[in-house]
């Protein structure tokens, strides 16, 4: 199996998640408003994406884990795959109930492409 293409899959993944976490978390009442249609003024919404911030961060985390230590790679691309796999049904199931979201449709492109790409390297990894 290809080394660099399961570390690269991981690392990516991690940080581009990273990056996201930081959008929806750092400053939630500065940085929101100017990517979303929306103001975050409550403690309950500040609360809630910085406990998405964390979520995302040490998923993010895991798999580094995951490229550090190789007993760890399997089960951090299978979580990989849950977690794009997970953001990706969200996004196509609010695609057909709500409409498609063109400010959304790079993510879930970019969703679809990490789940296959972890698929695929745990196929090659047998």
């Amino acid at each position: 199996m290809n080394n660099i293409s399961k570390k690269l899959h991981l690392a990516t993944s991690a940080l581009i998640v990273s990056c996201v976490a930081f959008i929806y978390g750092f400053n939630p009442s500065k940085i929101l408003p100017l990517v979303f249609d929306f103001n975050v003024e409550s403690l309950e919404l500040k609360n809630i994406f910085r406990a998405m911030m964390g979520l995302y961060l040490c998923i993010a985390s895991y798999w580094i884990i995951g490229i550090l230590k190789p007993h760890h790679w399997k089960s951090a691309t299978i979580s990989n795959i849950i977690f794009m796999g997970g953001l990706a049904l969200g996004r196509i199931i609010s695609t057909f109930i709500d409409g498609l979201s063109l400010q959304y449709l790079p993510g879930l492109i970019l969703e679809l492409i990490f789940m296959f790409w972890g698929i695929i390297n745990l196929k090659k990894a047998k």
